[in-house]
């Protein structure tokens, strides 16, 4: 049995009791604010889970990132990626020239990504050289458009050195790949038979000049220097007057005479061009 005594040293005091019965309280209060604080930020909004999709707009899992991927169209999305990387390398060389056409520049012109042309195209050569062909394609159309029943071969050859000069001018970054061979893959199948054409074209051009039949896997020596004339005469005036360096020749010209004046005089004094142009 406890004695007075000791009972009044057991009894806890009722202010000490007080005080304890605060503390407890107020971790109570404490550790429910954190847990009720916990709930709001994890858990969903009141009504959140039996939100529904807008009508006509499927539900992505992933969050509004990936909605926006799910949302935006394939950039595979083509009727012809080939065609589509071909047109996007053209714009691109008419643009910003040769030294501005590599693969990622076509990829994002065409709105493809970086590694579509390679699907396509083995390389940068390999499509540049597909581009060539089309222009040396485009090329031979302009050269056998030139040509007009009726007239010499004189006048002929004058409207096609014409219609040459022509083609270089108004394509002159297509007309400088064609002939980059650095660029060009010339084993490539498209470009091999595009280029192929464009010599038998001035074959018979010239044949025609020699009033005879070229075989062209053997050449004579004569026939060989009259194609090798023609072809010198005219890539060379053409790459001259693109790069400008034909200016200060042109301003010297007698007042009237001009780049075809000037074509027809080389012509004629190539023996390419014997007979007055009247077509």
């Amino acid at each position: 049995m406890l004695t007075a005594s000791r009972l009044r040293v057991a009894t806890i005091p009722p202010d000490v009791k007080q005080n304890l019965y605060g503390v407890k309280i107020a971790s109570y209060n404490s550790t429910m604010t954190r847990k009720t604080v916990s709930r709001r930020t994890t858990s969903p909004a009141p009504g959140a889970a039996r939100r529904k999709p807008a009508p006509g707009r499927p539900s992505v899992k992933g969050g509004p990132k990936a909605a926006r991927k799910a949302a935006s169209p394939s950039p595979y999305h083509h009727g012809d990626l080939h065609d589509a990387l071909l047109k996007a390398a053209e714009k691109i060389l008419e643009r910003d020239g040769l030294a501005g056409l590599t693969l990622r520049a076509v990829a994002r012109e065409a709105g493809v990504s970086h590694a579509a042309p390679a699907h396509h195209f083995r390389d940068l050569a390999g499509l540049v050289s597909e581009l060539a062909a089309i222009g040396y394609r485009r090329f031979g159309m302009a050269m056998n458009a030139s040509a007009v029943p009726g007239c010499s071969q004189a006048e002929t050859g004058r409207a096609q050195g014409l219609a040459y000069l022509a083609f270089a001018r108004s394509h002159p970054a297509m007309y400088q790949l064609m002939f980059s061979a650095e660029r060009l893959d010339m084993r490539n199948p498209a470009l091999q038979q595009a280029a192929d054409a464009s010599f038998a074209g001035l074959v018979e051009s010239v044949a025609a000049r020699r009033h005879e039949s070229i075989r062209e896997d053997a050449l004579t020596l004569a026939q060989a220097a009259d194609i090798t004339r023609m072809w010198a005469l005219m890539h060379g005036f053409a790459m001259l007057l693109i790069d400008g360096r034909l200016t200060d020749v042109l301003q010297r010209l007698p007042a009237g005479k001009g780049v075809d004046d000037l074509l027809d005089a080389m012509l004629s004094g190539s023996g390419l061009l014997r007979t007055p142009p009247s077509c």
